[in-house]
């Protein structure tokens, strides 16, 4: 182990020596002068240079490696001439130590740096054991040292995955407004089970006392309402034989330029729908079409106003001066409501448009006009948003009417538990001037409209031959079942209201609008 084979060289130079200790073999620079002059030095241990470049101990222990290696680090730092001296120690082997003095010590009282030193040392070690975690790629740390080039796509990972995070969110609460929503129809559906289930049990009383087919063929005379400790009662639907010399008297009373067209009488025959125009869009699947039976100038009986209802925030009115017009699907104005409406109850009446505005149970007047909105008035206790529809849903809540005798709106309260309620108003002001409350369930018809002060109801919205099944006088107060054949050609009935002006109903059925000529028999 001899310390030839080193090179030859002038002046002070950094050697790179293999500091060996605990099989490991750490690259140390250290200044020394070459050739290295043969100093006889010994420091608590024994080291020696290998004739290969490596230095040598016989200690053993890492103390010792790490304080050479310091020692030489610290020396090749500051620049610090280390004096070395060679010598054969009691085995034979040619040991080398050095000397270094201290720059700021001019003593050494105590040997308490040598735990500091372990101190460090232990920390350095730590130190080491963590970067070299980290060149082997495990945890955040090693995988940016391994690949720096991965921190932008990393970032753009992150940020993706707190879009998700955020999408997840809405449709969680997507997901809970549905589960809502399927509960709402849960509960309307026991609702109309329950409702069914009454129906049936009146018209088959235990016992067979009901009325059965063999009475409903033979003529008769509708039963009255029996008043009962209850907010309503379910009405039955009779057919009623009418003889062919009224009819007779009825088509001559209702015949439009007649002597007594003008007059009043009760509803006793609808013809078949005639076609005046479709929809072009689905947001015409249901929707409102009238004309003014009283209009005002510059409007006249001809102009035609027409509401695609299907949407969330319906606005747009459109104004057809012709039907031609109509028929082809070219308006003549789009007037925008300052609020959006809700559902197919809306009314043209002396030169107003009335509807519900969204969300509310309240009738508004739009000024046709001036297109501006000239009124607003709650109805009391009014259902509004689907509280009490018609059958076929639609927020029909509240439906306004215009007959002969003014300006109606037909809803259903609380307090009436779903019966349906009349009111007629001022068109002016909106005020209720008065109001009835009938014993037809709002919810078990279709649709209604009102001839002459009666309000008359339509069975079912889409079965394509139903009936008109029940009529309210509010005259006499009184409910009266009926059987008049009504057809629903297109098999989904959203809208129907009367026109006294050309006496005929007016009506929205699935895309399709049309009319529908009617018969009224003299008083």
């Amino acid at each position: 182990m001899g310390g030839g084979g080193e090179p030859a060289g002038s002046g002070q130079k950094s050697h790179r020596r293999h500091l060996e200790g605990s099989g490991s073999s750490i690259p140390v620079p250290l200044p020394f002068p070459d050739p290295l002059p043969s100093r006889p030095i010994n420091a608590g241990g024994s080291a020696w240079w290998s004739g290969d470049g490596t230095l040598g101990g016989t200690d053993g222990t890492m103390l010792g490696t790490w304080l050479l290696f310091l020692g030489g680090l610290a020396l090749g730092c500051r620049g610090e001439t280390a004096f070395l001296r060679r010598a054969d120690d009691s085995s034979g082997r040619c040991t080398y130590s050095f000397t270094v003095a201290s720059p700021v010590e001019a003593g050494c009282p105590d040997a308490s740096g040598v735990p500091e030193l372990r101190a460090e040392l232990v920390a350095l070690s730590s130190r080491l054991s963590r970067l070299e975690r980290g060149v082997g790629g495990s945890g955040p740390r090693g995988s940016e040292a391994r690949d720096p080039q991965l921190t932008a796509p990393a970032a753009r990972l992150e940020a993706a995955y707190g879009d998700l995070l955020r999408a997840k969110s809405r449709l969680e609460e997507e997901k809970g407004r549905l589960e809502r929503e399927k509960e709402e129809l849960r509960r309307r559906l026991e609702s109309s089970a329950q409702e069914i289930a009454q129906l049936r049990a009146s018209r088959c009383p235990p016992g067979g006392q009901g009325p059965g087919r063999d009475s409903l063929r033979a003529p008769g005379k509708a039963s009255r309402w029996d008043p009962q400790p209850v907010a309503y009662q379910e009405l039955q639907a009779e057919r009623t034989e009418v003889p062919a010399s009224r009819l007779l008297e009825e088509t001559t009373l209702s015949r439009p330029g007649s002597e007594d067209s003008a007059g009043c009488g009760e509803l006793v025959w609808v013809g078949e729908p005639i076609v005046f125009g479709q929809a072009e869009s689905i947001a015409g699947k249901y929707g409102v079409w009238m004309k003014d039976p009283e209009p005002v100038s510059p409007f006249t009986q001809e102009t035609t106003w027409r509401v695609d209802a299907v949407g969330t925030g319906v606005r747009q009115l459109l104004q057809y001066d012709a039907a031609e017009q109509l028929a082809q699907g070219y308006p003549t104005k789009v007037h925008i409501l300052p609020r959006p409406l809700e559902s197919t109850g809306a009314v043209v009446y002396r030169g107003g448009f009335f509807f519900q505005p969204r969300r509310s149970h309240a009738v508004a007047r739009y000024d046709l006009r001036g297109e501006t909105m000239t009124g607003e008035r709650e109805i009391p206790g009014a259902g509004y948003h689907g509280q009490y529809p018609y059958s076929w849903g639609g927020y029909t809540d509240i439906d306004l009417a215009v007959d002969e005798t003014g300006l109606w709106v037909i809803y259903s309260t609380e307090k009436a538990r779903g019966a349906i309620v009349l009111s007629k108003l001022d068109p002016e002001t909106l005020e209720i001037q008065r109001t009835w409350e009938t014993n037809i369930r709002k919810r078990g018809v279709a649709n209604s409209f009102i001839i002459c002060g009666t309000l008359y109801t339509i069975n079912s919205y889409s079965a394509p031959n139903t009936t008109i099944n029940f009529a309210y006088n509010t005259a006499t107060s009184t409910s009266r079942a009926l059987s008049i054949p009504f057809e629903n050609r297109f098999r989904y009935l959203s809208m129907v209201d009367y026109n006294p002006a050309e006496r005929q109903l007016f009506a929205w059925d699935n895309f399709n609008m049309v009319t529908y000529p009617v018969r009224l028999s003299q008083v």
